[in-house]
């Protein structure tokens, strides 16, 4: 068996472009050290699939970009104020952050003058972001109304209008009211045709972050269009996916991925992995999901995997759907210590993600400018973050609660 790569790399604090003064980072301008390792069919899967990973970690505020080039795991990180949900599509890439979403859209006309020169086959910018205030966001997905918003704090699915800081489309049933304290820990959504079908959460309460002391046993999944709950006995699950016609779901705080039959409740364990598992994204007959160690906190405590502390790892399990078995892994051995989502890039090998903090980043400005003599027309009535730009009637104005 071919032994695992270990690599590191250190995140420089930088200099400021214009003044050669220390640039400001998120970790108080001192280094960090990530070391990491993988096996050597990580890449092979990678390339073969013809796919890249983006990978979020809310603790360290960095966006990890995998790809490949000639056979080899190349990585990138970016810089993004506790960096949270991510959804891909062909338009856009969205990161959700402390309080707002990013949006990264394709200038792929770049990748043949970015240095090194050959290396990148598709390119990401950030264009625009949106102010939602922290409302806790979880997960993000693309559909049919644009960016889906698991919103956390006011325990409901949202989406975003200009005019307002979020616009509240469904809540669970037993959700009495739109507040702001977290009454259920509603975090993952999976779409169906473009529509939220199914949800995660972690108890069916209605009082302020009421999942909290039952969180080891009352996680559930419910079905968005009848409300109704079709699974439960989950310990805090996240990531509900469809695909290849099943329902599968992390039961993060036994380790373990599963399959759900919405008819029965009935689940079945596909593998069991050693960390917290959050973060769900397939490809071919792969799925990759996220691991992580657990904080020595009360968010975690009286969990099963909270038994096993010492052996948790942080990084990514690659999963053979056909065998059941992993085969893969990227496995963070310093710097990094929790994963929220992970996103397949498809048709990607090797992309170029610019972030917001291009100093922290190490990277250059990006301008885009249009053609000589071009004037583009104005945006009103344009689409941002699948939305419309109109005059807004009288808002709702939400105070936070004590």
């Amino acid at each position: 068996m071919a032994k695992d790569s270990t690599r590191e790399l250190t995140e420089n604090v930088g200099k400021d472009a214009a003044t050669d003064s220390p640039a400001v980072t998120r970790d108080d301008a001192k280094l960090r050290e990530v070391k990491f390792e993988y096996t050597p069919t990580l890449p092979r899967i990678l390339e073969h699939l013809g796919v890249s990973l983006l990978i979020s970690t809310y603790q360290a505020g960095k966006l990890v970009v995998l790809g490949t080039l000639s056979g080899q795991l190349t990585i990138a990180v970016r810089n993004f104020d506790r960096a949270m949900g991510v959804a891909v599509a062909e338009h856009a890439i969205a990161v959700g952050a402390r309080r707002q979403i990013h949006c990264l859209q394709p200038a792929h006309e770049l990748t043949a003058s970015l240095d090194p020169v050959g290396s990148f086959d598709r390119c990401w910018i950030p264009r625009t972001s949106f102010y939602t205030g922290n409302i806790h966001g979880h997960e993000l997905v693309w559909g049919r109304d644009g960016l889906w918003v698991v919103n956390t704090l006011f325990s409901c699915l949202c989406t975003l209008h200009e005019g307002y800081s979020f616009v509240p489309r469904w809540r669970p049933k037993f959700i009495s009211e739109l507040i702001d304290q977290d009454r259920c820990h509603l975090n993952g959504l999976a779409l169906q045709n473009g529509e939220p079908k199914y949800v995660t959460l972690m108890a069916e309460s209605n009082e302020p972050a009421g999942w909290r002391p039952t969180k080891a046993t009352s996680g559930c999944l419910v079905d968005v269009p009848s409300g109704e709950t079709v699974a439960r006995d989950f310990a805090m699950p996240h990531s509900p996916r469809l695909y290849n016609g099943k329902v599968w779901l992390l039961d993060s705080g036994k380790g373990r991925f599963v399959t759900v039959d919405p008819a029965t409740g009935r689940t079945e364990n596909v593998v069991e992995v050693p960390g917290y598992t959050r973060g769900l994204a397939f490809a071919g007959q792969f799925a990759f999901m996220g691991l992580s160690r657990i904080r020595e906190t009360s968010i975690f405590g009286g969990l099963p995997i909270a038994e096993r502390r010492d052996d948790l790892r942080c990084g990514v399990a690659v999963v053979d759907l056909v065998s059941g078995q992993a085969v893969a892994k990227f496995e963070f051995q310093t710097g990094v210590e929790e994963i929220f989502a992970i996103e397949v890039v498809p048709a990607t090998r090797n992309p170029a993600v610019f972030g917001p903090c291009p100093d922290e980043d190490q990277q250059k400005d990006v301008w885009i400018v249009p053609p000589p003599g071009c004037i583009p027309a104005p945006s009103e009535g344009r689409r941002v973050f699948g939305t419309m730009t109109a005059c807004r009637p009288t808002s709702q104005v939400s105070i936070p609660s004590d």
